[in-house]
């Protein structure tokens, strides 16, 4: 039916306006920006990835959409780096340093697996989006509890990951 073709292509708009903000961000420069000034975080979360590795890159595109709300954005960016820290554990099988069997998640893949799906969202846009479609009175209401939230399940996500990585070593 009609209707059914319209509620089947709304999330593939949706999609596609989503991963085209993200690319505009490349694009223009600011997800180079935003992830230089992630330097820290990303070193303090991933100390096994080597400094300019394409997977901080990956790792920080992907943390920028969900930061922004722009959860679907973020999977491209996600899915790639899984596919760059596989290569990083592919590089250091060749290479006989530290490294954990083939189709074994290392470290850095458990961890940025944990800290994606915590989640931090500093602009809720699906919340808001619902809200708006739903007559919420105020939408943007849930911005400071989903602030709140997410911020504290980040938080004990990375005091998760670096306790089970000290154990893991």
């Amino acid at each position: 039916s009609s209707q059914a073709r319209k509620k089947a292509a709304r999330p593939c708009s949706k999609l596609r306006q989503r991963t085209g903000i993200l690319e505009v961000g490349r694009r223009a420069g600011l997800i180079e920006q935003l992830s230089r000034k992630m330097t820290p975080v990303l070193r303090f979360l991933f100390p096994g990835i080597p400094k300019g590795h394409p997977a901080l890159e990956s790792i920080s595109a992907n943390m920028i959409a969900n930061m922004l709300g722009l959860g679907w954005a973020a999977t491209p960016a996600g899915l790639q780096a899984m596919e760059e820290l596989e290569g990083l554990e592919e590089e250091r099988r060749r290479e006989g340093k530290k490294f954990v069997p083939q189709g074994v998640a290392s470290n850095e893949m458990c961890t940025f697996l944990i800290i994606n799906i915590s989640s931090l969202q500093l602009i809720p846009i699906n919340m808001i989006a619902y809200r708006t479609q739903y007559g919420s009175i105020n939408p943007t209401a849930i911005v400071g509890p989903a602030l709140v939230a997410t911020t504290v399940s980040t938080i004990v996500a990375a005091i998760y990951c670096k306790w089970k990585n000290r154990k893991r070593s």
